[in-house]
């Protein structure tokens, strides 16, 4: 069955994803994970930057990732490690997961995005 609205549509993406608390998440990143920050500058600057993520803009994320495309980044559109997608609140990091999912990347995200990363007192730099 198709979803319906957007929250079905969400419960659907999450459904194939083994989401990561952000403890998780960094020490994920700490044994070789990507990280990719899908945040706007605005978002960024406001709340500061997960040391070692790499920032993709949100609109031009499955064109980046997506390791047929010519327009990828090969060092990122890579299915050889994970990939684990972080946004504010860990809804567009969702969504966006499930459709590199579709690309054959191990891809996930941040239950709670950089919210909940910062709740829990983990770590933030200075947006670059």
């Amino acid at each position: 069955m198709d979803p319906a609205n957007a929250d079905e549509l969400l419960r659907a993406a999450r459904s194939g994803l083994e989401r990561l608390t952000p403890q998780e998440a960094a020490r994920a990143a700490a044994e070789g994970a990507l990280v990719i920050d899908i945040r706007p500058a605005d978002q960024r600057r406001r709340d500061g930057e997960i040391a070692g993520a790499t920032v993709v803009a949100r609109n031009v994320l499955e064109w980046r990732l997506d390791p047929a495309c010519p327009h990828r980044q090969p060092e990122l559109a890579r299915t050889d490690c994970q990939v684990i997608l972080v946004c504010d609140e860990g809804y567009q990091s969702s969504l966006a997961a499930a459709t590199l999912r579709t690309f054959g990347l191990d891809a996930t995200d941040v239950i709670g995005g950089v919210q909940e990363w910062i709740r829990c007192g983990l770590p933030l730099e200075a947006c670059r």
